[in-house]
């Protein structure tokens, strides 16, 4: 993960590389932690969120270790190229940042109690980086499947960001935007903290609690 070629600056869609229509890999059937498929059609019930926080491998952990979460997969979104693998991202020629898809059961979790683990697992004021990690597919985003998901996302934003300014940090950089393609990164991403028990792990957060009030569950 640290040896990316740093980017500053994210492409336009004429800039970007142009990808490919089909992936060259196929995606693992099921998590190796919980046990459920990785991608759709998810039960019915369950519930999407989008988030990029930094290095999708710790980020993914924390995720899959939340209660309510059915299953957990990593991979590209945010960017213009179609099925991009993990190097073209890491060139900063796609416009794609590292991203997890969670999946979750409202009857036990709720977007709310998301949002703040969202926030309180990484540094959301650093822009194209996070830590000694440097690069435009780092940055931090949430990505809205219902405007419901992005009045949420935007009012916990302003929530934290009051905290933020007075614990002495600057204006959060974190790109809120509706879900659009989400690309499934290679096979060997998925999980990789529960295979690489002593796997790179570059995720750390600001130690400044987010007040969102955590909702209580649907039903």
């Amino acid at each position: 993960m640290l040896f990316s070629r740093h980017r500053n600056h994210l492409p336009t869609a004429e800039e970007a590389l142009k990808g490919r229509p089909e992936p060259g890999f196929r995606v693992p059937d099921r998590h190796t932690v919980l046990g459920n498929p990785l991608t759709g059609p998810y039960p019915e019930g369950l519930v999407v969120a989008d988030f990029g926080l930094g290095c999708f491998w710790g980020a993914e952990r924390k995720f899959w270790q939340a209660p309510g979460v059915w299953t957990t997969l990593v991979g590209y979104q945010g960017g213009h190229t179609e099925n991009p693998t993990y190097e073209e991202v890491c060139s900063g020629l796609t416009g794609h940042t590292e991203a997890v898809r969670v999946v979750f059961d409202p009857k036990i979790t709720s977007y709310a109690a998301l949002l703040k683990l969202f926030w309180e697992s990484h540094d959301p004021t650093q822009g194209f980086r996070q830590g000694n990690d440097v690069g435009t597919q780092y940055r931090s985003a949430i990505y809205a499947h219902s405007p419901e998901q992005q009045s949420e996302a935007e009012s916990s934003r302003a929530a934290y960001q009051s905290v933020l300014t007075g614990s002495g940090y600057g204006e959060i950089t974190t790109e809120i935007l509706p879900a659009g393609p989400f690309y499934p990164a290679e096979p060997y991403h998925q999980q990789y903290l529960d295979r690489n028990k002593n796997g790179y792990c570059g995720i750390g957060g600001t130690g400044v609690a987010c007040p969102i009030g955590v909702a209580p569950a649907d039903g």
